[in-house]
Order: C-alpha cells, then structure tokens, then sequence
C-alpha cells in the first residue's frame, strides 16, 4: 500500500501531469548588528617622520556611526577621534596643529590606519582584519590579535603600523 501511495504521483507526472508542488520559500536572515566595541592596544608606528609606540583605545557603536579613539605615546595624547553618524566627526591631532571636522568618517585623516568609509568598515578591520594594506599576523578566539599596515599616511608617505589587542570587549561579552 505504502508503495502504491508513492507511485500514483510519480505515474502522474510521467502521463504529462503537473504535479502542485507548495513554493519553497527561503528566508535571508538579516545580519547580526554588530555589538558595540570597546578595545584597546599597543601600537607600534615607522614612518618618514620617525617612530614610536603606544596606547590606542577605541569605543565604536555601529548602530549609532558612533566613534571615540584616542591615540597616546610618549605620556601625551598624539590625536583624538570623536563623533557619530548624525552629526559628524571631529579629529584633533595636536603635534600638527589639526583640528578638523567632516561629516563622514571617509573624509576624517586618520594618520596610523587605512582610510575607512565609515564606523562598520573601522569595526571590520579591527574585528576581522579587513582592510586594504592590513594583515593579521595572530588571531584568536575573538578575531585578530596582532594586526600590521603598510600603506600610506595622509601625506602620501609610506607607513608601517602594527597593533597587538590588549583588551577586548564586545557588549553582552566578557572582558577578554
């Protein structure tokens, strides 16, 4: 019986018939917003102008475009990013007497990391290592541990900066 109640559709459709078969509905789930970020790192700067090394700490919310980096080295603070998507961002890089604002993050200069489009884009490159001119040396866990850029700075000068995560924390997870 069992044989007879799968057969009879498939003689169905061998004699011309067509079979209702239900649509197959597949569903695209949305990506998972990213978590805000808070992050810290050594850094390690070669360039034109000289070198040296440091503390960067970033606090980046994607969902807001919003974004706090500060840059310290040598016991002052070397620059300092602020901002959001709504009302733009503000960089202040004092050993150059830059006090500059824009609307987006694409046309804030960042002078130690590849320029970036937006906050999403700076959150991939720390949270994945994507980013032209990046590479991550060592990962974990929780993504890049070590990352190093060779590119140019904003002057057009050839950079190398490396990054070694120090502190890790995503909201809704520990401290790593």
């Amino acid at each position: 019986m069992r044989i007879l109640k799968n057969l009879v559709p498939v003689l169905f459709l061998a004699a011309g018939g067509v079979a209702q078969t239900p649509p197959v509905q597949t569903a695209i789930p949305a990506p998972a917003p990213m978590p805000m970020l808070r992050a810290q790192y050594k850094w390690g700067y070669a360039g034109a102008d000289g070198q040296g090394k440091g503390t960067l700490n970033v606090l980046l919310d994607p969902a807001s475009g919003k974004a706090v980096m500060e840059l310290q080295g040598l016991g002052e603070r070397l620059m300092l990013l602020e901002g959001n998507r709504a009302d733009g961002y503000r960089v202040q890089i004092p050993r150059r007497n830059i006090d500059a604002s824009a609307p987006t993050l694409a046309a804030v200069p960042l002078p130690f990391l590849p320029q970036v489009g937006s906050v999403d884009a700076l959150y991939r490159l720390l949270a994945e290592g994507a980013g032209a001119g990046v590479k991550v040396t060592k990962r974990d866990r929780s993504g890049p541990v070590k990352l190093e850029y060779q590119g140019s700075d904003d002057r057009g000068r050839e950079v190398m900066v490396w990054l070694a995560r120090t502190r890790w924390e995503p909201a809704g997870h520990e401290i790593q």
